[in-house]
């Protein structure tokens, strides 16, 4: 077999149940385990991702390696991190199998516990599993400043959020930390028809480009606190829910006046930099 594989090899519905049985696996819900078992779908992802040739990705949560193979295919390197240890040994010789001699590392561990990268990766491509893809999301791009773009398949209803403005209902926490980090936007809707076992939601693409974070770390610590506490309690005026953090409804007011933001809005009518001036204030 060529360096280069034909088009046709990538994983498809018989070769990850053909994998998964060799596994004896199980794909297990605490793992957020749902395989993509559609070429096409893998192609558009990576395409989606603007990933092009001589790029090193980091990829999160390979599992049986369907999209792992789609970002060599186009010539890119991959660094996977894998959780579960049976993936993790599988997928150098599944990828050595479809794509002999492609650039793959694998690095098994749980991805909220890596704080280093080999080959500085540029570009984040990942599958994240639906209950812990917001925290994995942040940690990376906390981590690892040379990630400077990516893309994330997640829950419809979480990739909404992450991308979502000032003013709309589902503006919360996972919005404003995104914003701190970079630009945000969705890049399309996956069914759920596509991966094995058929999850019971909707997944969408959401795409980042990373700009230059606006305050130190110090004040980024300080921001998200303040972040945490207005939505916590988001019905509520800042100046009630921010007294938890600033000690009194009277001390929220001033800060909020200070900062030039209205003590008698809401959490869900500020930015990111808003934020970031009450924790300067």
């Amino acid at each position: 077999m060529s360096a280069v594989a034909e088009p046709s090899k990538l994983l498809g519905p018989a070769e990850i149940r053909d994998l998964a049985e060799l596994l004896d696996l199980q794909p297990t819900k605490k793992l957020g385990q749902n395989f993509v078992i559609d070429a096409n779908t893998v192609r558009r992802i990576v395409k989606a991702a603007g990933v092009a040739a001589g790029e090193t990705v980091v990829e999160v949560g390979p599992g049986l390696g369907s999209l792992t193979l789609g970002l060599l295919e186009v010539g890119a390197s991959v660094v996977a991190v894998e959780i579960d240890k049976r993936l993790a040994a599988q997928l150098p010789i599944t990828v050595e199998l479809f794509r002999r001699d492609s650039p793959l590392t694998v690095i098994t561990a749980d991805a909220m516990t890596i704080t280093e990268l080999p080959g500085a990766p540029t570009t984040l491509v990942a599958n994240l599993p639906y209950n812990i893809s917001v925290p994995v999301l942040l940690h990376f791009l906390e981590f690892f400043p040379h990630i400077d773009s990516g893309l994330v398949m997640v829950q419809s209803e979480v990739g909404q959020r992450i991308a979502a403005t000032p003013g709309s209902k589902i503006y919360g926490s996972p919005s404003v930390k995104a914003a701190w980090y970079g630009a945000w936007r969705t890049a399309g809707q996956v069914s759920r028809q596509v991966f094995w076992p058929v999850p019971n939601v909707d997944s969408i693409l959401v795409r980042f480009e990373r700009h230059e974070q606006p305050g130190t770390e110090e004040e980024r610590l300080a921001t998200f606190a303040l972040v945490d506490a207005a939505f916590q309690q988001r019905r509520k005026m800042l100046r009630q829910s921010l007294s938890v953090v600033l000690g009194t409804s009277a001390a929220a007011s001033a800060r909020l006046e200070a900062a030039g933001v209205a003590p008698t809005a809401r959490g869900e009518e500020l930015t990111v930099l808003d934020f970031l001036a009450i924790a300067r204030a």
